[in-house]
């Protein structure tokens, strides 16, 4: 393997050349995490029990309200 380059990225050389950078953890596609966020919301209300739905909607609509007295 060494002769066709796979020892190269395993060592030293491919420590040095490869991973993320320090900060900033690399590209970040927000599309694709806004997507994914949105997604996962979708699923997880559209798996919920409709009593914990109906608890979840009056909680929301009772922080509003709280929220518009406050303002």
């Amino acid at each position: 393997m060494v002769e066709y380059g796979g020892g190269i990225e395993h060592g030293p050389a491919g420590q040095v050349g490869g991973g993320s950078p320090p900060l900033g953890g690399g590209g970040v596609d927000l599309g694709a995490s806004v997507g994914d966020f949105v997604g996962n919301a979708v699923n997880t209300v559209s798996t919920m029990e409709p009593g914990m739905l109906l608890i979840w909607v009056v909680g929301i609509l009772f922080g509003l309200a709280i929220l518009r007295r406050a303002l």
